[in-house]
């Protein structure tokens, strides 16, 4: 019973001084607010940063990459034979393979006005090719047709069936190539990039090439997406695929997305400033209340000296914690939703179910940890002293 009496005791004196105490109050629930939406927009940041490096890969219905010997898991510095797709295809535990070749050329807009894509080549029907929400794949190897991902669309207002020109560099000369766009496919981006899908005899014609490969064929790839047959392990394929295959590596898909050239080094960079933006947070908090326990040092004496226990004084200060904590996440949360709706394609913004609610489970828990201080102070106290009888 004395315990509940205690409990809305403190509920009554932390609420009072809340009120009687609001424009201050209000001020440090807006900087917490404040703190909230830089949290919530650097884990937004983080999570669309990797998305556009990450996100064909990640989208990909394949369990490993093979990639050649020594290029680090690194895509773009991996060259294989085109050939070698049949051969990992054929051996015990895979189920299919396929050869994904890479570029980069730019759609023509209108005027001086560019979108610069990556041009990937992955045979349709095998692991590497992306899931169509709209349209067909190219009919044919030779066919001048193209397959865009969603975020094109989303970028350029380019429509199922429209022509679009694609402008690449080869040798010192630009050229320009027609092509029809007969797919729409999931969101594929690369490198930052939204991604356009065309068949490898397409790719190699439209491709960046050097003085050197200009009017030269290649059959020359850069990975190969392996799909596994059901139950099969990893290393068991591994090791299948490199004893029968020699002068390259295998990685699963997470190794491939980690090795993505300043992929990993982003996003230490990003959690960094996540985490430091939390300890800011906590000294916040911890200043702001640590100098309300100060001014009411004597009230507190007084409210000790008329029988109040330091078990009403901490769970005030606890609950006058929380609620301004509370307060301030919903305010920031809000401001964060409203902005969001905002953010045009180009800006790398994603916001993750997951990731936004642990950003407010710490943000929620860095109040009573930045007033922990303050708490341990105000229970401290000693009546006499504080009413300087002692």
């Amino acid at each position: 019973m004395n315990f509940v009496k205690a409990f809305f005791l403190s509920i009554y004196l932390a609420f009072k001084e809340i009120i009687r105490n609001r424009g201050r109050f209000l001020l440090v629930a807006l900087v917490i607010a404040l703190i909230t939406l830089l949290v919530l927009f650097i884990s937004a940041l983080g999570e669309g940063l990797a998305n556009s490096n990450r996100e064909y890969l990640a989208n990909l219905d394949a369990d490993a990459l093979v990639f050649a010997k020594r290029s680090d898991f690194i895509i773009p510095s991996s060259r294989l034979d085109r050939s070698l797709a049949k051969v990992i295809a054929r051996v015990p535990g895979v189920i299919d393979a396929g050869p994904i070749a890479t570029s980069n050329t730019a759609i023509l807009l209108g005027g001086d006005e560019v979108l610069k894509v990556s041009l990937l080549s992955a045979e349709v029907g095998k692991p590497g090719f992306p899931r169509l929400l709209a349209g067909e794949a190219p009919v044919s190897q030779q066919a001048r047709e193209v397959v865009i991902d969603q975020n094109v669309v989303l970028r350029s207002g380019i429509a199922l069936g429209d022509r679009i020109t694609l402008r690449s560099t080869q040798g010192t000369e630009d050229k320009f190539y027609d092509l029809k766009v007969v797919g729409i496919a999931e969101g594929s981006l690369y490198t930052f990039q939204p991604s356009i899908f065309v068949s490898y005899s397409v790719w190699d014609t439209v491709r960046t090439k050097s003085d050197a490969e200009v009017g030269r064929e290649s059959t020359t790839i850069n990975v190969i997406a392996v799909k596994f047959e059901p139950g099969a392990e990893f290393d068991m394929v591994k090791a299948n695929i490199l004893t029968r295959i020699e002068n390259v590596e295998v990685a699963d898909i997470p190794t491939a997305i980690a090795n993505v050239p300043g992929y990993s080094a982003q996003q230490n960079t990003v959690q960094t400033q996540a985490v430091f933006t939390l300890l800011i947070g906590i000294l916040v908090i911890g200043g702001f209340f640590q100098i309300q326990v100060l001014q009411k040092v004597p009230q507190i004496g007084v409210m000790k000296a008329i029988g109040a226990s330091n078990a009403v004084v901490g769970l005030a200060a606890v609950i006058q914690i929380m609620v301004i904590t509370v307060l301030g996440v919903a305010i920031g949360g809000g401001l964060t939703y409203v902005f969001s709706l905002n953010f045009p394609p180009t800006v790398p913004i994603v916001f993750n179910g997951t990731a936004s609610a642990i950003a407010l489970a710490a943000l929620l828990l860095i109040g009573p940890l930045g007033g922990l201080v303050s708490v341990i102070y105000a229970v401290r106290i000693e009546p006499l002293k504080a009413l300087r009888l002692s």
